[in-house]
């Protein structure tokens, strides 16, 4: 299929597209890299009348160093995390979880704000930041406000953005060598999107230790205290059966191994430290 008809202007800057998205009343769609928005316009799941592409807007192309966090702009791509382009908050986890990432065609393209406001359940970025317990930055006519994570995505391709709103960052705090991760993800082959994803993190100097279970068509489960300290898969399933009981018993053995082996490698590297 093709997409419907659709007007399409380029932002100057993230003001400019503000004001372009709320002349437009709800009826358009900011585009970035286009790595998910693009295939939802051909199926036309997507019908905006207008596209406005805020992809050049320098101020959503660069990072800034906060001192205990970085706020990385929504335009960063995933292959800029990759390869150093922009420093990594967590000292080289950032850039080996954007490693994993589809196909690096896909990661020269995709964003990180494009990722998290695009809320697909099977994404990558949402349940990495989510075990950082990040927080989104939020451009509007009334200027920049920051929301949690775990506030901002409310379900599947459903995030707390105005019609009116774009997604101008993410701010992710600064973690040294006492950060611990571990990181499973289940795929068919290499580069599709995950059967079953789960991270896990332990910050020994910061006292955070917390574990996301993602790609489970729903917001990603967030686990913290004792819910972190499960042994073994028979464990894991148990726990998401009373978490998320509308898994299948085939997808809840999925994410139940994903979650074991994150959390067992977490253990590993710490038993190692």
């Amino acid at each position: 299929m093709k997409a419907a008809r659709f007007d399409y202007v380029r932002a100057r800057d993230a003001a400019h597209a503000v004001s372009l998205l709320a002349d437009a009343a709800g009826d358009a769609k900011p585009i970035a890299g286009g790595q998910s928005l693009g295939p939802m316009l051909n199926l036309r799941l997507a019908r905006p009348g207008l596209l406005v592409d805020v992809r050049t807007c320098p101020d959503l192309r660069g990072f800034v160093d906060e001192g205990s966090a970085i706020v990385y702009g929504a335009g960063v791509t995933h292959a800029e995390v990759e390869d150093g382009a922009v420093p990594d908050a967590l000292g080289g986890a950032l850039a080996a979880a954007a490693r994993r990432i589809a196909y690096r065609a896909v990661r020269n393209r995709g964003t990180i704000g494009g990722s998290i406001a695009h809320a697909d359940p099977a994404a990558d970025w949402p349940t990495v930041l989510l075990a950082l317990d990040a927080e989104v930055v939020i451009r509007g006519p009334d200027g920049l406000r920051a929301q949690a994570l775990r506030d901002f995505l409310m379900g599947p391709f459903a995030v707390s953005l105005a019609p009116e709103e774009i997604l101008a960052g993410v701010r992710v705090r600064k973690h040294g060598g006492s950060l611990r991760w571990g990181y499973q993800k289940i795929s068919v082959k290499v580069g599709e999107f995950a059967r079953a994803f789960a991270v896990a993190m332990d910050d020994a100097e910061t006292g955070e230790r917390r574990a996301v279970v993602g790609a489970i068509e729903r917001v990603p489960l967030v686990l913290e205290g004792a819910e972190t300290r499960l042994e073994g898969t028979q464990a894991a399933s148990a726990l998401l059966a009373e978490r998320v009981p509308s898994l299948s018993p085939a997808a809840r053995s999925l994410h139940a191994a994903a979650l074991a082996r994150a959390l067992g490698a977490l253990e590993a590297k710490e038993a190692a430290r």
